[in-house]
């Protein structure tokens, strides 16, 4: 434990505002990967990552170093250091980290935050009540193993009990512990329980404040004409009419960055107001060189990707004889699959107010990545890290958005041209016609079933343009992470291969909660449906054979599985959802379970298909993720993932034409209304393994479980997504 650190001395604490009086924890190394730790070596020898400050009065101030989103992770990360630490949690305050490399990792995404922090925050805690035993025995001559700590008091075998900041004069003179013990499990009073988020109440009483709540002396607003088409650029334009707009003050060009979170570029208009900015943007006569991705049309496009998954790929993996079995096949089921871009469309609009002053900067911006942001903006500005600061507010929605940082950079372009502060905001508009968009895809299966409807080959092919391909434009491949989601099938089929079609990008691809998940869970969990039918069996019974016996895979990429794990919570949820009971007319159940970010989760879905619409009645969805922090956050975020994947499924489409996206808001890119969201029932699955993910594995289950429901229920199987294009919502 030689990572934990006193610093209560170090005069650098005033820079992050906590008072210098009380007790302060840092933790480092652990929270590094060893080249992060070799490149912050200066940093983690005398910086902190994550706090701990204790005070006099016994209040405790306990620092998020992730970013909230409706994630729940303030709340979570603070809860695992308090239940270590014996704290009361009603004099628990948290305070959000700024970016910077002494907390680790903060990129908010692909579903880590607690599955990385989890055994650091623990150890953070236990430190802090070791040194507070040792101090109130130190202070009443006692041995330490006669003293426990218990709800923000250290208690003697004699009954004598005192205050933990009463101890805090003494606390902060020791050395950390070097040894320390964990609590057991069955003595948690936070983990595993439900904990309410401490922002809940700000929340509902509106004093929550997110990016777009900043405001500064003297602040201005902006807004951006970006080119319509990805990567476009400005040839002329006329600023006049914009200009007799009351409000607007400039209009100024700015350029394209051009590197992956760069930004667009375009003609920003400043104004004394955001609503001034907005008409003076609509006022502007731009004329445009659209560039190379002029003649983008995502119709033809879903058709040449498509035809490349009907003619073979590259081998991504070959195991057994595949052509064998197709030929001694006594049934052969294959089909195709396509699925459109997808915009994340977060409440919160991007947006970010930026300060520049000489070579300093200070940014207010609602970012799932603060480091990267931080990097960004020293880039820009060619300054040194000590004079960016990145403060993080809370955001109105993420989705993996907000993990690029274009539109911060825009703010501080502008504030340093302008020497003001700046507050850029995008228009809903902006934000879906200029999103980093999830990977449009084609998808063909084909399978070989024997005389007894046991699956014997599986053959899948896919393109799709590849998120690498924002940072190295020509690459027209999937990356290896994205083919592991499909090689990692969870069956146990002997002869199986994964061959990857080209797919060249033609907008910027990002990463959208579930990521790869989405298209491969869709795919497979259709097509296991389709083979079951295939061989006249029950698509649950069908489902836990093709899964096999138990085992765990040891697979590339570390995406290990336990096939276990996976059937328990198929066999769970279905529990829960009586498979197999009568349902009323025109309704029936699909199932769905999927594997990823080391999670298990399973949903079966209740739908209705009364006069050719679909109604979602009921999610039953079991999620085995390890040790469980918060049951309150894992049962949200399934009913979230619920919601998400239904949007996806009956309205997710962005589409493009002459290179321009034609969707623009909520209108022509819905979500589903209050009306249409089902009852959700979730079983967490007690577990003492690791903890892991819960952000986004519940998302790719609902849409294929819809579709396999809507085809018990009509006998119509829809390959294509989404179920609106073919009138059914």
């Amino acid at each position: 434990m030689n990572t934990i650190k006193n610093i209560s001395r170090r005069a650098f604490v005033k820079s992050i505002g906590l008072a210098s009086s009380g007790l302060i924890l840092a933790c480092n190394t652990s929270v590094f990967s060893n080249k992060d730790a070799t490149q912050n070596k200066n940093l983690t020898d005398f910086n902190p990552n994550l706090f701990v400050q204790l005070n006099s009065d016994g209040s405790l101030i306990l620092i998020a170093s992730r970013s909230e989103m409706g994630n729940g992770v303030r709340t979570s990360l603070t809860s695992v250091i308090a239940d270590e630490m014996e704290a009361d949690w009603s004099k628990v305050t948290v305070k959000q980290a700024t970016g910077n490399a002494k907390y680790g990792d903060q990129n908010t995404d692909g579903s880590r935050s607690i599955r990385y922090l989890y055994e650091t925050m623990r150890k953070m805690g236990a430190t802090a009540k070791a040194m507070l035993i040792s101090a109130a025995a130190k202070k009443w001559q006692v041995p330490e193993s006669e003293c426990i700590a218990e709800n923000h008091f250290i208690i003697h075998t004699s009954g004598k009990k005192i205050g933990y900041g009463d101890l805090v004069e003494i606390a902060k003179t020791l050395e950390t512990p070097t040894n320390l013990t964990l609590k057991s499990s069955k003595d948690f009073k936070y983990i595993g329980k439900n904990l309410r988020s401490i922002d809940a109440e700000d929340y509902v009483q509106g004093k929550a404040i997110f990016g777009l709540d900043k405001r500064l002396p003297n602040m201005k607003f902006a807004a951006i004409a970006r080119c319509p088409v990805t990567f476009g650029t400005v040839k002329s334009f006329d600023k006049s009419e914009a200009l007799k707009i009351a409000g607007v003050e400039a209009v100024i060009e700015i350029p394209r960055i051009e590197k992956a979170f760069g930004a667009l570029g375009g003609v920003a208009v400043i104004a004394s107001n955001t609503w001034a900015a907005f008409k003076g943007k609509e006022a502007l006569k731009i004329e445009w060189d659209f560039g190379n991705n002029k003649s983008y049309d995502s119709k033809k496009y879903m058709a040449k990707i498509t035809a490349n998954v009907h003619k073979q790929g590259k081998v991504a993996k070959d195991v057994g004889a595949i052509n064998s079995a197709f030929k001694n096949a006594d049934k052969i089921v294959e089909s195709t699959y396509q699925l459109p871009h997808l915009s994340h469309a977060p409440m919160e609009v991007p947006n970010a107010v930026a300060w520049v002053q000489g070579d300093s900067c200070e940014v207010w911006a609602p970012t799932q990545a603060p480091q990267t942001t931080r990097k960004e903006v020293i880039d820009y500005l060619q300054t040194s890290e000590e004079k960016v600061t990145i403060n993080v507010t809370l955001l109105g929605g993420g989705f993996g958005r907000k993990s690029k940082p274009d539109y911060v950079v825009e703010a501080v372009m502008l504030s340093k041209k302008l020497n003001t502060p700046i507050q850029v905001v995008w228009t809903r508009e902006d934000d879906i016609k200029h999103d980093y968009y999830h990977t449009v895809s084609a998808q063909y299966l084909k399978a070989s079933l024997d005389k007894n409807g046991n699956v014997t080959g599986w053959l899948h092919r896919f393109a799709l343009p590849s998120i690498v391909s924002t940072f190295s434009p020509r690459v027209d491949y999937a990356a290896g992470f994205e083919i592991a989601s499909a090689s990692n099938v969870p069956f146990d089929i002997k002869n199986m291969k994964i061959e990857v079609g080209k797919a060249p990008a033609m907008v910027r691809i990002g990463w959208l909660r579930s990521v790869i998940n989405i298209p491969h869970g869709f795919s497979e969990n259709v097509f296991a449906d389709e083979l079951a039918i295939a061989a006249n069996k029950d698509p649950l019974e069908f489902r836990l054979n093709l899964i096999g016996k138990d085992r765990i895979e040891d697979t590339p990429n570390e995406i290990k599985y336990n096939t276990a794990r996976l059937k328990n919570v198929l066999k769970i949820a279905a529990k829960n959802a009586e498979w197999g009971k009568p349902l009323p007319e025109n309704h029936a159940y699909g199932l769905a379970v999927h594997y990823s970010f080391y999670s298990y989760v399973a949903s079966i879905v209740e739908v209705s298909v009364i006069h050719k619409k679909v109604k979602v009645h009921n999610v039953f969805t079991a999620i085995d993720c390890g040790t469980v922090v918060n049951k309150d956050t894992v049962k949200a975020q399934m009913e979230g993932s619920a919601i998400f994947g239904m949007s996806l499924a009956f309205y997710g489409k962005i589409t493009a034409k002459d290179g321009a996206i034609e969707q623009s808001n909520y209108n022509d890119y819905k979500m589903i209304r209050m009306h249409e969201i089902p009852k959700v029932h979730v079983e967490i699955i007690e577990s003492s393994e690791k903890p892991t993910g819960v952000g986004e594995p519940g998302v790719p289950v609902i849409a294929p479980a819809i579709v396999n429901a809507i085809f018990k229920a009509t006998g119509k199987r829809y390959h294509n997504l989404p179920l609106s294009d073919y009138g059914l919502v």
